[in-house]
Parts: C-alpha cells; sequence; structure tokens
C-alpha cells in the first residue's frame, strides 16, 4: 500500500470509528431519556392514585332570584324533595336544562340574620370551595328581600335517616359493610373539612339527615357551615351536639362535630333513632359492658366476626362520652375507620 493511501485508509478508519461511537452515545442518551420520562410519568400517576385529590374548584356562581324562581315553578310544593332544620329543598332545573337541588332558608332565619346583609355571599362563596368525595358540593347561591338560596348538585340521593329509620326495606340495603363504608365516608369528609379547608368549615350539625346516600352507599355531607343561621335553634340538634354546644359562646366547634359524628355511629350500629341523645344513655353502659348483642341493629344478621363492629363502638363511645378536651380529633377517627374498614375486608375476603 502507497504511503498516501495508507493515511487515506487510516482517516477513513478513524472517521468510520468516530461515527459509530456517536451512534452509540446518542442511543444510549436516547434510551436514558425515555427510562427517565417513563419512571416520571410512573411517578405522578401513582401520587394521583394514592392521593386521589380532586381538582381545584372555582367559586360559586351568583344566581338571580327571578331564574331560582323559574326553575322551581314558583317555589311550587311538587317541587319539594326535602325539609330541614334550615329551609326546604326543590328540585330545580335551570335554563340551560341542569337540574340541581335548591335549598330555601327559612324565613325566620333570614330576618335574624338581616345584619348580615350582603355577608352572606362571601360565606357561600367560601363554603362553594369544598370539593371532596364526602362533601355535597355547593354550585352558587341566591339573594333577594327576605330570601336567601343555597344551589347544590342534585344527585337523586336519599339520606341516611331515610335508610335508617323511614324505608321499611332501607335497613337490609345498608349492610354491615355498607355501613362501616358510610360511617368512614362521612369521617373522612368532616376531616376535609376541618382539617384541609383554611379557614376550617365546622358543620355545627352533623346527623342522619344531613348525611346524604348515592347510588355506590358512599356518603356526602350536606349543609355544612350553615350554623350560624340558627345558633341557638334546639329544633332538630338535641341530642346531635354536646352540652358545651349551649353554654359555651361559639358552641359549634370541632370537638362538637365529632361527638354529632359518634351519635351517627350508634344509629348505624343500633337502627335507633338519637331521640334528644337518649341513644347516648342507652348505649354508652351496654359498650362498656360488651353486650354488643343488644347494641347490634336487630334487623340484620350479626357478622361472623363481631371485631371490626366492636372497635366501631369503642369509637363511638369515645366520641360521646368523654369531655370535648379528652375527645379524639377527627383525624384518629379517620384512621381508626380507616383501618376498621381494611380489616373488615380482611377477614371476610370483601364480602363483610
Amino acid at each position: 500500500m502507497r504511503h498516501g493511501e495508507g493515511i487515506a485508509y487510516h482517516l477513513v478508519l478513524a472517521l468510520l470509528s468516530f461515527v459509530i461511537l456517536l451512534f452509540i452515545i446518542l442511543a444510549v442518551f436516547i434510551l436514558w431519556k425515555n427510562k427517565k420520562s417513563k419512571r416520571s410519568n410512573e411517578t405522578v400517576h401513582d401520587q394521583k392514585s394514592d392521593q386521589e385529590t380532586p381538582p381545584i374548584k372555582l367559586y360559586g356562581s351568583p344566581y338571580l332570584l327571578v331564574d331560582i324562581d323559574v326553575a322551581t315553578d314558583g317555589f311550587n310544593e311538587r317541587r319539594i324533595i326535602g325539609k330541614g332544620r334550615l329551609g326546604t329543598v326543590y328540585a330545580a332545573v335551570l335554563a340551560g336544562g341542569e337540574l340541581v337541588a335548591v335549598k330555601r332558608i327559612h324565613p325566620r332565619f333570614v330576618l335574624r340574620n338581616a345584619g348580615l346583609g350582603l355577608g352572606l355571599n362571601p360565606i357561600l362563596k367560601r363554603l362553594s370551595l369544598a370539593n371532596h368525595p364526602n362533601v355535597l358540593p355547593i354550585l352558587g347561591f341566591s339573594q333577594g328581600p327576605g330570601e336567601r338560596i343555597v344551589v347544590m348538585e342534585f344527585m337523586g340521593m336519599m339520606s341516611l335517616d331515610f335508610y335508617l329509620h323511614q324505608n321499611p326495606d332501607g335497613a337490609a340495603l345498608l349492610d354491615w359493610g355498607r355501613r362501616l363504608r358510610v360511617a368512614t365516608g362521612v369521617a373522612r369528609g368532616l376531616e376535609y373539612l376541618h382539617e384541609v379547608m383554611s379557614p376550617p368549615i365546622l358543620h355545627g350539625s352533623v346527623k342522619p339527615s344531613n348525611i346524604l346516600i348515592d347510588v355506590k352507599f358512599s356518603a356526602k355531607i350536606c349543609d355544612y357551615g350553615l350554623s350560624f343561621l340558627a345558633p341557638n335553634e334546639k329544633e332538630g340538634l338535641v341530642g346531635y351536639v354536646d352540652e358545651e354546644y349551649w353554654v359555651e359562646p361559639n358552641g359549634v366547634s370541632k370537638e362538637s362535630d365529632v361527638y354529632g359524628l359518634g351519635v351517627v355511629l350508634l344509629e348505624l350500629l343500633s337502627g335507633r333513632r338519637s331521640d334528644g341523645g337518649l341513644i347516648v344513655k342507652w348505649g354508652l353502659p351496654l359498650i362498656k359492658e360488651m353486650r354488643m348483642g343488644e347494641v347490634l341493629d336487630p334487623r340484620l344478621v350479626a357478622p361472623n366476626d363481631i371485631k371490626p363492629l366492636v372497635r366501631l363502638a369503642k369509637v363511638a363511645s369515645a366520641c360521646v362520652g368523654n369531655s370535648r378536651r379528652n375527645r379524639p380529633s377527627i383525624g384518629q377517627v379517620v384512621t381508626i375507620l380507616n383501618n376498621i374498614q381494611d380489616e373488615a375486608m380482611i377477614w371476610s375476603n370483601g364480602s363483610f
């Protein structure tokens, strides 16, 4: 091989080696980039699955009172789907065809809070930011002379009170597994209102009629944050708040909400009504003496393993049997109820 040809050969060989090396580096870089991107996507997916955080919700919308009047056919009695301590609820069809639930606050509470003036709208606006699977969404609000209106999602749901105490077949539909699901859902909803919302939202009237049950038997809390409209109204509230509620300057508190949850747990366990707080006086001694056969709802067959229900009864007892200072926080209650629900599924192979 001539000298010139040898130099050219080595140059071509070196260039070819460089191109191959560059190709290898580029391939490695692409593989590394794809792997990193895949890991990043998996991390985001796992975080979403674990947290199950709903999307950020916007403020509720103000509605013209005339539009609400049209949507309810002039608040026609045939549109009434519920009556509660604070007002009457109507099924309404908005101009766009959307079906909503409209709560018309009782006139006497509107007059008592006349000093709020337009101050009610900011309160309802803040409440409308609540966004949790176990909290019924507030879509908007409306007001006029002598009128205060809360517009909520309509889901065709019945209340826990209906299932437990009104529908003859309701108790059978709420088997023990579903009752545990409802109990845990209510606690999670309260935890969200107490610990996630800022400032915290205090419910003030935690009871079965303010707990709605959807088609999957998940609980949704409604009427939250409105207790300021009737702080001293005892009708429908006695038995669901602690004794401190009536003597403290600011009766409603996180602790009184936990007390109300405890009463709801007792109703879920026994199938009895609160009866102005008599359920607490009746149930606490039985739970303390572990006479669970007398506590559990006789309309349902007791499960083979009643350990989850015993633990649920102990949680209820702690919520209603202690003073505010010694009462568990809603976070502690949620942790225990989550564990009870998980253990119940394991012991029963998913059929509890």
